[in-house]
């Protein structure tokens, strides 16, 4: 991969208004100017998504069994829908003017099985290649029950393959659980940003919790890097993996069933804006993909990064995607939202946004914890940090890109919907929420 050269600096500032804001760690509002009405169609495919959908399906016999907090939902890994409207007031008062339309919560902080929005995605994959593994040893055919996979002869088999992710928690913590219930040795190669909670929860499930000083660009790199050397060992690539994204895009196919039920429209007279955190970029960009498929240009995306590790509005930005981390412009990659702690962007995700995405923004940490509060004394819901960037997407809209965003494009915001996809939380200990609600920056 070629590296982004630090005397290329200057002329990318000279090329960009706001890079320099960027680099100052200031919040800002991009829009991206290679968005297209519908989305190109690429090395990426939605028969994918449909194909999750349906592979999901099937194991959602196994996962009723092998996790009763499914049963309510009959095996299947999906989250509630539901209008904040104090947090909406809440937003009032930030840009001291009324917020037309609904604003909605995605309450993926409450994902079963990992408690957020990387449940979906990481625990497809495993499946997938669980599901690769068993038919692949005629232990299983696609029209069985799959509820057979929770009995001890696949824990089995499953004990001789391995499988690695790398990761700044959430996405470790997906991997790690639903891999070592089906038998698999998991290990988790962890980047310093990791709380010492996921870490600990980890380990009491009998994964392998490797540490690195450095960020998460490294624990992903040596876990590819010793996977590489192991035939029965699958490497669950966050930066590359189109399983991933498939699993993360399947949660359109939900949301779109959620808004017909709610009888929620979108069409060019009820636009939706959908706002969501961003670290690598795999779970926003395949929720954005599925999105975008589902309503073209009725919907409206935004990707929310902390001002210190803002990788995907960077790489988009300039064009150089992973070629250039944040750490190359000056920035420390240090920030309370560990999830979103990643210093360099997936350009398999960056290069799938470009005519999709909408724009980016970047959101102080002082904010997180601030809404953190609202959210909790308004709402009684608490997010972890990295979910707050969703919060901050509509005040940097109004306050930022209303008239060159909104007023332009001539939207009708009285019939909108805004919708903050909350990632992450439901698993938080009660003595770290304790010190979210009351850390002040």
């Amino acid at each position: 991969m070629v590296k982004f050269q630090k005397q290329n600096l200057e002329n990318l500032v000279k090329d960009s208004d706001f890079l320099d804001n960027i680099t100052a760690s200031n919040p800002v509002f991009w829009l991206n100017d290679k968005k297209k009405d519908r989305s190109s169609g690429e090395e990426f495919s939605f028969d994918q998504v449909i194909e999750a959908e349906k592979r999901l399906e099937r194991f959602a016999s196994y996962l009723k069994i092998a996790f009763p907090e499914t049963k309510n939902s009959m095996g299947i890994i999906e989250s509630e829908l539901k209008e904040i409207p104090d947090m909406k007031k809440w937003i009032e008062e930030n840009i001291d003017e009324d917020f037309p339309g609904k604003l909605l919560l995605k309450c993926d902080y409450a994902l079963p099985i990992s408690g957020s929005i990387k449940a979906r995605g990481g625990i497809y994959e495993v499946l997938k290649y669980a599901e690769q593994l068993a038919i692949e040893h005629n232990l299983i055919d696609y029209d069985d029950d799959y509820a057979k996979f929770n009995d001890d002869t696949f824990y089995r088999f499953f004990r001789g393959y391995k499988i690695a992710v790398g990761s700044t928690g959430n996405l470790g913590l997906s991997i790690g659980i639903m891999g070592a219930k089906l038998g698999f040795q998991v290990t988790v190669h962890m980047s310093s940003d990791a709380k010492e909670w996921k870490k600990q929860l980890l380990r009491e499930k009998g994964v392998k919790v490797i540490e690195y000083s450095s960020d998460y660009s490294k624990a992903v790199e040596e876990g590819r890097n010793q996977a590489a050397t192991d035939p029965r060992c699958h490497f669950v690539d966050d930066e590359n993996s189109q399983a991933l994204f498939a699993g993360y895009a399947v949660a359109a196919l939900s949301l779109e069933k959620q808004l017909h039920d709610a009888n929620i429209y979108v069409d060019a007279a009820h636009p939706l804006f959908v706002y969501l955190p961003c670290g690598v970029g795999g779970g926003p960009g395949g929720v954005a993909y599925g999105l975008k498929k589902i309503y073209g240009d009725n919907v409206h995306l935004f990707f929310g990064e902390p001002t210190q590790s803002p990788c995907m509005l960077l790489g988009m930005m300039t064009g150089l995607h992973d070629e250039i981390s944040v750490t190359d412009i000056g920035l420390t990659n240090q920030t309370e939202a560990d999830g979103l702690a990643v210093g360099r962007a997936s350009k398999f995700v960056g290069k799938l946004m470009e005519p999709i995405l909408s724009g980016c923004y970047t959101v102080e940490d002082s904010f997180l914890f601030n809404s953190i509060r609202a959210m909790w004394n308004r709402e009684h819901i608490f997010m972890e940090p990295s979910a707050h960037a969703a919060v901050f997407g509509p005040i940097s809209l109004f306050k930022q890109g209303k008239s060159y965003y909104i007023e332009q494009n001539d939207l009708q915001m009285k019939n909108a919907t805004h919708l903050i996809w909350s990632t992450g939380g439901n698993m938080v200990p009660e003595e770290q929420r304790r010190e979210f609600l009351k850390k002040m920056l």
